[in-house]
């Protein structure tokens, strides 16, 4: 194998996130996958061009979207000879395409590449029930009108009732919030400080709208231009009026519909190369991706559904000799801001550290004014498999703007896994 080569973000686009049943309720996942790589193509200067590869994903998917990197490539603007793939890793999708385009990059198979991601939960897939799916292939089978027919014998108006994508975890039965409601209460994380995380998200995205940082990040879409989920003058007072969203009977519901990201839409797509490439095009580096880990926990059997990150970034530090605290910046995932919370303690644990992660002493604290500097997860939504381009580009560009640091890159996902990242300038 040849020896790894550093892999250059060149830059990323996003479409403004909006929320569920809004600006793109009719749009899809290809439609918004075409729409921001198209961007990407047209900012960079891509067109007709031949790239390594497309690396796209979604999570919620219609049948019809199994070749989702390819067909979005095809439409992009780029040459029809670059090669397309679609990939899934829950909430961590797109930063998996990232990580993916720059292993190629890196071990020189490919001198360039698209990683990215778009999620629809406006049109999503729905079924009917296994009963009437079984009725219908079993009349696409009949070879006259009469066997036809015949697969339709005894049928009834039940059998219609519609089937729509689970939220739960197939394992536990319970959705996302409701393990983020059990790990809160295990962690003694309280309503007022997720409040505080939350409200403190939003002013800080709108601050960072306000000064421009988004102008060559975000490609209007649909008459949107902005983030529709953005709420710049909430307050901690209107959030104290909401009632728990997922533990509505015991008393001790913590987690809200405002300190939990709601269902969005959205698509976002990053550029990544060789130094070489980067240079032979007219391209400026803005970071590198240095280096990047997965993780899982045991959350059927009492782990923190979203407590993978916790594992991962100390393996990841291991391999650089890094501590906690050697960063500029934290991108941390706001799938909720108790799972945030959550994440920090344990770091701050000294038991945690040295039962779970087998850590002579505590990994310790984070700067909080370096964490999501321009707000995340809970103020711009998060289309499941867009959210890991969208931390990337941010995370890059902030560096860039540094010039120069060093970025932890952070996400929890469904079904108990984490992806992070190392971003360097």
């Amino acid at each position: 194998m040849p020896a790894a080569r550093p892999v250059a973000i060149l830059g990323g686009v996003r479409i403004p996130f909006c929320r569920q049943n809004t600006a793109y309720s009719d749009v899809g996942n290809l439609g918004m996958s075409v729409r921001t790589l198209g961007a990407l193509v047209e900012r960079f200067g891509l067109h007709g061009q031949v790239l390594g590869e497309v690396a796209m994903g979604a999570v919620i998917k219609h049948s019809s979207d199994w070749n989702l990197g390819r067909e979005a490539a095809l439409s992009s603007g780029l040459s029809a000879l670059t090669p397309g793939i679609t990939l899934q890793r829950a909430c961590g999708t797109s930063l998996d395409t990232i990580i993916h385009i720059a292993n190629k990059i890196a071990l020189g198979q490919i001198d360039s590449g698209i990683g990215g991601g778009s999620d629809s939960t406006s049109d999503v897939p729905i079924v009917y029930g296994k009963g009437f799916r079984g009725r219908l292939l079993a009349a696409n089978r009949g070879k006259t009108p009469k066997e036809r027919l015949a697969a339709f014998k005894g049928f009834k108006l039940g059998e219609l009732k519609p089937e729509f994508p689970g939220v739960a975890e197939p394992r536990t039965g319970k959705s996302m919030g409701e393990h983020c409601e059990d790990m809160a209460k295990e962690w003694s994380i309280s309503r007022d400080s997720q409040d505080a995380w939350a409200v403190s998200s939003h002013h800080k995205l709108a601050a960072a709208y306000e000064r421009g940082f988004f102008d060559d990040l975000i490609a209007p879409f649909r008459g949107v231009a902005r983030d529709n989920i953005l709420r710049a003058d909430t307050s901690l007072e209107k959030l104290a009026t909401l009632k728990p969203a997922f533990d509505k009977v015991s008393g001790r519901g913590t987690l809200t519909a405002a300190n939990s990201t709601p269902l969005t839409d959205g698509a976002s797509a990053v550029l990544l190369a060789s130094d070489e490439w980067a240079t032979a095009h007219g391209h400026t580096p803005l970071a590198y991706l240095k280096d990047a880990q997965v993780a899982a926990v045991d959350f059927v059997h009492g782990e923190g559904l979203l407590m993978a990150p916790t594992v991962a970034v100390p393996q990841m530090l291991a391999r650089h000799g890094l501590t906690l605290q050697d960063f500029d910046l934290y991108e941390i995932h706001e799938a909720f801001a108790a799972q945030v919370l959550c994440t920090l303690r344990a770091w701050e644990s000294e038991d945690y550290c040295r039962d779970r992660l087998g850590l002579a002493a505590p990994m310790g604290r984070i700067d909080p004014a370096k964490i999501n500097p321009n707000g995340s997860s809970l103020a711009t939504g998060h289309p499941f498999a867009a959210t890991g381009g969208r931390v990337i580009a941010t995370a890059a560009k902030q560096l860039a703007e540094r010039g120069g640091g060093r970025a932890l890159v952070s996400i929890c996902t469904a079904g108990g896994m984490g992806v992070v990242a190392i971003v360097e300038r």
